[in-house]
């Protein structure tokens, strides 16, 4: 008999262990993000994987409200995060710091997630734009790469929500060295 298993028997951490917990080197920026369910979705992936910090820009909505917190299921309250409304210059800012700048998106110089070597120690931040328009031009024109999802379907994009997960593993599996 198959037997799911309790938070107990999975090692989950409280809250209080998760802030002392050691984060990966990455920054999750979500910009110009309309779906409050998206962006609790986010903030969930971003516990998951212990991601050091989540930035929201623009039109991006912030908690606290119902329908972040319906998919976000207390991450909210873990997960370091912060607003800014111009990404510019929360890119400056992250330049400045040192740390690489990639934007999850389909370009004409786009980097294969899954061929893309990951430093362990390299400091990243992540840019995930709008739904329906992605990334702007105006902050590809800024990063340092943007990185490609490969897909072979007939669609040829993901919801913003699942592309960060997919996303972020590649950050965390890279730095716990799986």
């Amino acid at each position: 008999m198959i037997k799911q298993l309790s938070n107990k028997d999975l090692g989950r951490i409280s809250p209080q262990e998760f802030r002392l917990t050691e984060k990966i080197p990455l920054v999750v920026v979500l910009d110009g993000i309309r779906s409050m369910h998206n962006v609790g979705s986010v903030f969930r992936t971003c516990d998951a994987f212990c991601v050091e910090r989540l930035v929201l820009c623009g039109i991006t909505p912030t908690p606290p409200h119902r329908e972040i917190q319906k998919t976000a299921l207390g991450a909210t309250e873990t997960v370091l995060w912060e607003y800014e409304a111009d990404i510019t210059e929360i890119i400056k800012r992250f330049k400045a710091e040192g740390r690489i700048v990639y934007a999850l998106e389909q370009t004409n110089q786009s980097i294969l997630l899954n061929e893309m070597t990951i430093n362990p120690d390299e400091k990243a931040v992540l840019i995930l734009g709008n739904e329906v328009f992605g990334v702007s031009q105006e902050v590809l024109d800024l990063v340092d790469a943007a990185i490609e999802i490969r897909m072979t379907g007939s669609k040829h994009s993901l919801n913003v929500s699942v592309a960060a997960g997919i996303g972020i593993y590649k950050f965390f599996e890279a730095t716990i060295g799986l």
